[in-house]
């Protein structure tokens, strides 16, 4: 490590239309004298009082390393100008462009430059790279996906995410609406705040307008152009993280220099403390790559295998493991040849190896299937995971295979094939993999969702032929996972996934034909090769401290009426209110979502979400946003309903309400 690096609190990066956006950066003691790489991180989340305490933990590291960290908020957030009205549009690419010129430009850099970014900035980092900017020579990107219609929070498997459609939209509502920071702007920092609320649209509008993958969805999905990508990439995601998938399609689809890494954990950056772990060096992994790209050093890391992923042990279902056993393995490149289909055949509840003799079997979806599915994109919360199946799979329809007789080694994308026929024009299949132990207990290995309107492709809904049988194949999320001999697999199939997946408008039954229905599970040799040298400890830089002054544990709980024949389920972030001494910023948050159906009644299905953001220097400055926002539905429409009110020092300075009826188009 190099001597204690020096951190610029605030730098205004001016763009050529005379915006300016906020930067925060780290610099090693004598990068004035000696330039050096820089490494950028693009986000939302404002670097004052939302990242502050992470952003110093590894953009310190890596001043403390010979980088140059530099962590920026896009326009239209923290204390950045501007207005922010959705997710990845071409002027945040160009913005992106800017500054990376800018940066290769200071002083103190060498001219090169990596971005690395986790979620949003990971979509950032492969975004801009599809741009080529000179002065970019590689990335690495956490917990993003290359597809942002297919494997995002809006759809899956063309299905609206109800989990996240609405939740996520009010989340960003309140980051595009909160006001900058009056010690950073000066005595603009209202008039600023007024703009944001005043210009703010709700990012679901665009989002539920476009539910099929047309030109909206391919922008920013760098999946339409992989070649356009020639920089290096390092993709890495957790096997917990909802884009896991991502990493083996970047991998196969780039032609650039390009490696993979998929552990256990959440969506989360692998150096920090969130369940499930181990937690790695993940810091020191990134030097060697910035290493090898920014200072051409041969570090070795592109002799060693494409793809390194944590092959999880069986465990009980449980909704959190603080460490997730296994270890780790790797495959030379992706598609791997030692990775080979496994075909399991469907009869009459069972499982086989070889093909059954064909059942017609019919199943009606229940509308509270899916309670138990956990959180789409865990981040570390207690309650995130799914807890035991067994009641969910007691509410579909089920295939289970007998006691293995050797273990089976999952790394892919499991994916059912089914034979089947629907009763209603619209219509969904849900389908889950499950681990059933000795005892009985169904732990889930993952599952997928599939509009059947989507069955020719995403872009080209067309109804179903009530009672016409089709052929379908649905993927799952990839995995990595052992199987142990004498455990069980079951395949579960419904119509019905709540609230992952926005009902149909109708309740449909189901007809499955068996006799033309397969689990393929992408196996590879069981316990196959030696494992890789260990990661290193995970290290960070000294963090500022924060001074928690509440804090209520995020969790997830299921409420039924027997009377009603209703159910609700409240996913509760954490609610906190804490103080980064380090700025005497004090944040307060409070973000619940409450999810409600009733049985046999799809059109009763509801989403609401309450936000509350408070930001304040206790004695001089205090705001607060809320917004509250409803989804529904009707046979034909999409109802939402959302509002925002803005205060200061209690007095609201700004109320406003939205509502959107949108065609529901194919689902």
């Amino acid at each position: 490590m190099t001597a204690e690096p020096r951190r610029i609190d605030h730098v205004w990066v001016p763009l050529s239309d005379g915006t300016r956006l906020a930067a925060r950066i780290w610099l090693p003691a004598d990068a004035e004298r000696r330039p050096v790489p820089a490494v950028l991180e693009y986000i939302p989340y404002r670097k004052n009082d939302g990242t502050a305490v992470a952003d110093e933990g590894r953009h310190g590291w890596f001043a403390r390393r010979g980088y140059a960290g530099v962590r920026v908020d896009i326009r239209g957030t923290g204390d950045s100008d501007g207005i922010l009205l959705d997710e990845y549009t071409r002027q945040e690419q160009d913005d992106a462009l800017e500054v990376i010129a800018w940066i290769a430009a200071q002083p103190w850099c060498s001219g090169a430059v990596g971005m690395i970014g986790h979620s949003w900035g990971g979509f950032a980092a492969l975004q801009v790279a599809a741009r080529r900017p000179p002065a970019l020579r590689a990335i690495i990107t956490v917990g993003s996906t290359d597809d942002r219609y297919a494997d995002d929070v809006h759809y899956m498997g063309g299905c609206v995410l109800a989990y996240y459609m609405l939740s996520w939209a009010a989340q960003m509502h309140i980051y595009a609406t909160l006001p900058p920071d009056p010690q950073v702007v000066g005595e603009q920092w209202r008039r600023r705040w007024l703009e944001r609320l005043e210009s703010a649209q709700p990012m679901i509008q665009p989002w539920l307008s476009h539910q099929r993958r047309d030109g909206y969805w391919r922008h920013g999905s760098v999946c339409e152009d992989f070649a356009a990508i020639e920089c290096p990439v390092y993709a890495v995601s957790g096997w917990a993280d909802g884009y896991c998938s991502a990493v083996l399609r970047l991998l196969e689809g780039l032609s650039c220099p390009r490696k993979g890494l998929i552990g256990p954990w959440p969506h989360a950056y692998p150096v920090e403390d969130r369940a499930p772990g181990p937690r790695i060096g993940f810091l020191a992994e990134c030097a060697r790559w910035w290493d090898q790209w920014l200072l051409g050093r041969d570090t070795g890391i592109m002799d060693e295998p494409m793809l390194r992923v944590w092959m999880q042990d069986s465990v009980p279902p449980h909704p959190a493991h603080q460490v997730r056993p296994g270890r780790w393995v790797t495959e030379p490149g992706w598609p791997s040849p030692d990775v080979t289909a496994r075909r399991f055949h469907l009869g009459d509840g069972v499982l086989r190896d070889r093909p059954q003799p064909p059942q017609t079997l019919r199943h009606r979806g229940a509308q509270q299937h899916g309670l138990d599915a956990g959180d789409w994109d865990p981040m570390g919360a207690p309650a995130d995971l799914p807890p035991d199946q067994r009641a969910e799979d007691g509410l579909a329809l089920g295939f289970t295979s007998a006691p293995l007789g050797e273990p089976v080694e999952i790394l892919g994308q499991p994916a059912a094939v089914l034979r089947l026929a629907a009763d209603k024009p619209l219509a969904l299949v849900s389908v889950r993999l499950c681990d059933v132990l000795e005892d009985g207990r169904s732990c889930l290995i993952t599952r997928g969702l599939l509009n059947l309107t989507h069955r020719h492709g995403h872009d080209r809904p067309v109804p179903v032929v009530p009672g016409e049988p089709v052929t379908v194949r649905v993927p799952m999320k990839a995995i990595g996972q052992v199987v142990p001999a004498g455990h069980r697999l079951r395949l579960s199939i419904s119509t019905t996934y709540w609230p992952w997946a926005w009902p149909s408008p109708e309740p449909a039954e189901l007809t499955l034909l068996t006799g033309g229905c397969e689990l393929e599970l992408p196996a590879r040799p069981a316990g196959s090769g030696p494992g890789p040298a260990p990661f290193g400890a995970p290290e960070l830089a000294p963090r500022p401290a924060v001074e928690i002054r509440q804090l209520e544990p995020a969790d997830q709980t299921v409420a039924r009426s027997i009377a009603a024949g209703r159910f609700e389920l409240v996913h509760r972030y954490a609610t906190q209110r804490f103080l980064l001494t380090d700025s005497g910023i004090e944040v307060d948050t409070h973000e619940p979502d409450i999810f409600t159906i009733c049985e046999d009644s799809p059109l009763s299905a509801a989403v609401r979400c309450v936000r509350r953001y408070g930001l304040a220097r206790p004695g001089s400055w205090r705001t607060r946003v809320e917004s509250e926002s409803e989804m529904r539905a009707d046979p034909g429409m999409f109802r939402v309903w959302t509002s925002l009110r803005a205060f200061e020092n209690e007095e609201c300075l700004f109320s406003r309400t939205w509502t959107f009826d949108i065609p529901r188009d194919g689902g």
